[in-house]
């Protein structure tokens, strides 16, 4: 997922939706322009979603249109039937958004760039107004994301990019369904879409791993619920499966995070410290190839990159919480809305404090999972 910030010339996206839906939800990825960098990186923003608008059309137009291929009007169908599902049976938002639909002719809306030193698991940030800090920067270009994180990687920094399916923009504007996300299986519909509903749920400023946790807690708990009622046995146990190999996935991550935390706290050389770290890595490659898991676990991720600091960062920033939120969830007996109520008290903690409470029900998760897992009468 990546953010779209809405800031400024509000009025140039008016005119540019004006035209072409006759309709004025108002949304423009913007940046305050500080530096000839912030210059580029705002044309890029401005011109990748103006592109993504001029294409925008709305489905139940492409519905009635004898010329929409019986594929895309099947999965439109699908996409119709989650949002009705996602307010009905998980209380998540009915915003206006992905009512429309667009097809932007590539895989991936856009490409996230993470960053870290060298030696450290602390995420580089980058910082907007209403949507604060985050882990991560976006580009709608490709060759954008490369030559920056290119720009990162010469002042010794681990780089890593990976494409992302979906943009949100929290709640300001109606988003639209886009090609990225029907490609592929049918289950990537509701996947994506109650992820990026969970976001205009609940977003907290300046917390990414909170944010993107919270929303594949919801989106993870949204498919379970979703393939009981809509599925068949055949795709149940393909969702176990599924989310199973993402649990592995999940304690691998989690493991080698804590070990290279553990190093980097050491009072030993910095070369001494890169030599662990490269052990570190290659056991958690090897594991994952082992799980079958490609590109580090993200779809979008450029098949050269070596897992380093910076995969860590993009791995935590999704995946870190998962277990706390689940945890969280199976305390409140599965009930939605109470669970929601205690994600928002998290939320309004100091970040400190929120991440500890994070940190003790994972740390609970892992505990049962373990009992779970011990032979009866040990």
């Amino acid at each position: 997922m990546s953010l779209i910030y809405p800031l400024l010339f509000w009025a140039l996206d008016a005119i540019a939706r004006s035209k072409l839906t006759r309709r004025l939800p108002i949304l423009l990825p913007a940046l305050l322009v500080t530096a000839c960098s912030s210059v580029q990186y705002y044309a890029q923003a401005v011109s990748g979603h103006l592109d993504i608008v001029a294409r925008e059309r709305p489905i139940k137009v492409l519905l009635a249109d004898h010329d929409t291929a019986a594929d895309l009007r099947r999965k439109l169908d699908i996409v119709l039937e989650v949002r009705r599902f996602a307010t009905a049976h998980l209380g998540l938002p009915d915003t206006g958004s992905y009512l429309s639909y667009a097809d932007l002719e590539r895989p991936y809306v856009a490409w996230n760039v993470f960053a870290a030193a060298e030696l450290s698991l602390k995420p580089h940030e980058w910082c907007f107004p209403f949507a604060g800090c985050v882990s991560y920067r976006a580009y709608f270009s490709k060759a954008d994301a490369l030559a920056y994180a290119a720009e990162l990687a010469r002042t010794g920094d681990d780089v890593y990019i990976a494409g992302t399916q979906a943009y949100s923009t929290l709640g300001w504007f109606a988003d639209p369904v886009l090609n990225t996300f029907i490609q592929g299986p049918d289950l990537n519909i509701p996947r994506l879409i109650f992820h990026e509903l969970a976001h205009q749920k609940l977003y907290v400023k300046n917390d990414s791993a909170f944010n993107e946790g919270f929303a594949v807690a919801v989106e993870r708990e949204g498919l379970r619920r979703w393939v009981n009622s809509e599925g068949n046995e055949r795709s149940r146990e393909e969702l176990r499966r599924q989310q199973g190999a993402e649990d592995r996935m999940i304690a691998e991550i989690l493991n080698a995070r804590a070990q290279l935390a553990d190093v980097y706290a050491q009072p030993i050389t910095d070369q001494e410290k890169r030599i662990r770290k490269a052990a570190v890595y290659v056991t958690l490659q090897e594991r994952l190839r082992a799980l079958g898991v490609r590109g580090g676990g993200f779809g979008g991720a450029i098949p050269e990159q070596r897992l380093n600091n910076a995969y860590l960062v993009a791995a935590s920033t999704y995946y870190q919480y998962v277990p706390a939120f689940d945890a969280l969830l199976a305390e409140k007996g599965g009930d939605l809305s109470a669970f929601y109520r205690a994600v928002a008290m998290l939320g309004e903690l100091p970040k400190p404090e929120r991440q500890a409470q994070l940190q003790a029900l994972g740390n609970r998760a892992i505990a049962a999972r373990q009992d779970d897992l011990r032979p009866q009468g040990s």
